[in-house]
């Protein structure tokens, strides 16, 4: 039995051994088929293809206005990008050339960001320190100026070119590829937007133009131009710091919003890239491509504004301040700035927001400074900061009321010139000679006498009226979810203290009628006529009326406003309700309708055949410069069941000489006309 066994042990290792021995003739036969017989084949096809994985673009989702109109939208442009190759510095420099010449045949560009110009020769960073920087950073030596810079570059990229406007261009592309480090696996954008006829000729000529390849990339349009520009704000390409902070997730060619509702929810806005698999020549010549990820687009930001809205706020904007330099309503005036808020009383919903001057979103990269120091483009709404002057009488009139410092029966004499301070003058005196005698406080606020509220402001103190003024959020921000909101100031003491000054009665005379220290935003005077509109009750100030996720989803309301807070740093600083009586509140907002409504009223003439009734109050606050003020109209509507706040603001309308011998002012503020035009005013 064992010796049965132990041959048994023997057939099984020799057969064993006869397998391996066949597994590796099989596999040396197979090897040498590979290498010698098929060797030259299979090497040529390898080196001759390649797999790259690139990036397929999300579209960004769109901003929406209340009703649904696309305000901002996504549409499939086609880019190029450039991979780098097998080829060398003169072959790509020939490819760089007909492809430019492609795109300028049928008047496309090419992403330029090389920071020399010919004809003359010069840098366009304006400080040596930013040159000394480039230069190093380019291996350049720091003493070469612009020409000599150029022709370093030539060299180093082998440009044989002649012509320096040709060279130039050649120069450009080749920098881009450099500044954002291509490679064989990654690619860089050369050109954005370019037109369908490029996008053929280029497929067309792609074994020619080395790498380069032609994708479909998602194009943020602004479907109405400059309509609500300060609100949408606008894109552009990201820049350094921006990628450095948001690599994990950002290319170096990404898109980013720069400024308004396109940058404070730029988390929600821009969306997932997808992958794609791109096989391709070592010349670079594409041989096929295929989807293995699909983009996710960003989420839809549905805005509180509404469009028609916005449209007639901003054509009354412009026309009104344009009528007002011309002097349509009196003399020339220097005015060529304003803005326009109008706001729902109950919610705090911002329905429309005008800044002007404006701009293109589309176009601002190219055509406008974004370094502008003057502030031309700022948002004047919630960025502008200026003195109420009459528009604030409602808050002294408050503090009076609920102080009982008067009552709305308590008669004031106003006989011209107050005889405390510095003896200041109310308009009517300046205009007529005499004051305008005794008044009750609705009536001083339809004449906005001045003095009545030099009296008032005097028996208060600026102590309490600077504490109402802050009950109305008047110096506080509104939390409003845009960049660049101020907090403005609220004339007082302890702010007197921070600028080395004392305080006088004048200083409490002066900021009683909304001058002193008192300078506030349109957007905070907008909350204030809302809580006098609707009986003190504080509002949440919003742009944001929803945002919808891809999957159909609606982000909570606490996770905007904690996402708002985290990106801006700033919340709504003024929460409680203003405690006020309705008795007292009735009679400020009586005199309001009387400014409208009654002849003598400060803009009557505007509102006297309306068929809603608007309560307003009109204001014009000195600049510091002689004759020139800045014009203010605030108001709500309707009057028995208020809905609707607005504030026209207009810079240096010189609205102070502008009375007629009747006393009612033609101030030119049109916009409550054209509301009333509007089909949604």
């Amino acid at each position: 039995m064992k010796e049965s066994k132990g041959q048994n042990d023997r057939i099984r290792y020799n057969i064993l051994t006869t397998i391996v021995y066949i597994i590796g003739i099989i596999l040396l036969i197979q090897l040498f088929n590979l290498q010698i017989v098929h060797g030259e084949e299979y090497r040529e096809t390898s080196n001759s293809r390649l797999t790259r994985e690139t990036a397929v673009r999300a579209a960004r989702g769109t901003i929406k206005d209340r009703t649904g109109i696309e305000l901002v939208r996504t549409e499939t442009g086609y880019s190029v990008e450039i991979y780098s190759t097998k080829v060398t510095d003169s072959e790509l420099n020939e490819s760089i050339k007909k492809f430019i010449e492609i795109l300028e045949s049928n008047k496309d560009e090419f992403v330029d960001n090389l920071p020399i110009e010919v004809n003359p020769f010069k840098f366009t960073m304006e400080s040596e320190e930013e040159q000394k920087e480039w230069k190093n950073s380019n291996d350049i030596d720091e003493n070469f100026n612009a020409e000599q810079a150029f022709y370093a570059l030539k060299e180093k990229y082998e440009i044989s070119e002649n012509d320096v406007n040709q060279a130039r261009k050649i120069m450009a592309v080749r920098y881009e590829i450099t500044r954002n480090g291509y490679s064989n696996t990654k690619s860089v954008i050369i050109a954005r937007d370019i037109s369908n006829t490029s996008a053929v000729q280029i497929r067309e000529q792609n074994a020619k133009l080395a790498g380069m390849n032609v994708v479909t990339e998602p194009i943020v349009s602004y479907t109405s131009g400059n309509l609500a520009s300060h609100v949408l704000g606008y894109v552009g390409a990201i820049n350094a710091e921006e990628y450095e902070e948001r690599k994990d997730s950002y290319r170096n060619d990404d898109i980013i919003g720069k400024d308004g509702i396109q940058k404070v929810f730029e988390e929600y806005l821009k969306g997932t890239d997808g992958t794609k698999q791109v096989d391709m020549t070592v010349d670079g010549a594409i041989t096929s491509e295929y989807i293995s990820e699909e983009a996710i687009a960003g989420s839809d930001v549905v805005l509180t504004i509404d469009a028609n809205l916005q449209k007639v706020a901003e054509d009354a904007l412009e026309k009104n301040i344009k009528d007002i330099a011309a002097g349509k309503y009196g003399e020339k005036s220097d005015a060529d700035a304003g803005a326009v808020v109008v706001m729902n009383v109950n919610t705090g919903e911002i329905l429309a927001m005008a800044s002007y001057p404006d701009y293109n979103p589309e176009k601002y990269a190219e055509e406008y400074d974004a370094d502008d120091t003057t502030g031309k483009y700022m948002n004047r709404a919630i960025g502008g900061v200026y003195a109420p002057g009459s528009t604030f009488k409602m808050v002294v009139a408050t503090a009076g009321l609920d102080t009982g410092e008067i009552t709305p029966t308590t008669l004031i004499n106003d006989n011209g010139i107050y005889p405390y301070g510095d003896r200041q003058a109310c308009w009517y005196y300046r205009s007529y000679g005499v004051g305008h005698g005794y008044l009750n406080l609705t009536q001083a606020i339809k004449y906005s006498c001045n003095y009545f509220f030099y009296d008032l402001g005097y028996r208060l103190g600026i102590d309490t009226i600077a504490e109402y003024a802050g009950y109305y959020g008047l110096g506080k921000r509104t939390g409003i979810e845009l960049l660049g909101e101020a907090r403005g100031t609220v004339a007082s003491r302890e702010y007197a203290e921070t600028l080395g000054n004392g305080w006088y009665i004048s200083d409490t005379l002066s900021a009683a009628i909304g001058q002193s220290y008192n300078n506030f935003t349109p957007i905070q005077m907008a909350r204030y006529v809302s809580m006098v509109a609707n009986g003190g009750k504080n509002v949440d100030v919003t742009l944001i009326k929803s945002i919808i996720n891809p999957d159909g989803t609606e982000v909570s309301k606490e996770e905007i406003e904690n996402h708002t807070k985290e990106t801006l740093g700033t919340e709504n600083e003024n929460k409680e309700d203003l405690d006020v009586s309705k008795e007292n509140l009735d009679a400020i907002r009586k005199g309001m309708k009387g400014v409208t409504s009654e002849s003598g009223g400060t803009a009557y003439s505007t509102f006297a055949d309306f068929d809603i009734d608007i309560a307003g109050k009109t204001g014009s606050a000195q600049t510091g410069v002689d004759g020139e003020a800045h014009g203010w109209f605030v108001g709500f509507a309707p009057y028995e069941n208020p809905e609707i706040a607005v504030v026209v603001l207009v810079e240096k309308a010189r609205f102070r000489r502008l009375y007629s011998r009747s006393g009612k002012r033609n101030n030119g503020r049109v916009l409550w006309n054209e509301l009333r035009k509007s089909n949604r005013g």
